[in-house]
């Protein structure tokens, strides 16, 4: 399992984009159906899959259990 870091740039329900940092030439995005794993301030991991690559060096994914207190960043 490779450890790609993105940020999340934009919350909507449980509708989560993730935004990953670099040139298209080091970078790789997380591919479709890929699970994402999301830190909470808490400790607490919250589980994305990835549904499409919406461009800009983002994926729009759909979060498996409630978003409630996520921040962009």
């Amino acid at each position: 399992m490779s450890q790609i870091i993105g940020h999340i740039s934009q919350v909507i329900g449980p509708v989560v984009d993730v935004y990953f940092e670099g040139t298209d030439a080091e970078l790789v995005l997380p591919s479709i159906h890929d699970a994402l794993e999301i830190k909470r301030p808490n400790g607490k991991i919250l589980v994305v899959e990835v549904q499409q690559h919406i461009g800009e060096n983002t994926v729009r994914t759909v979060a498996m259990d409630s978003t409630d207190g996520l921040q962009r960043g």
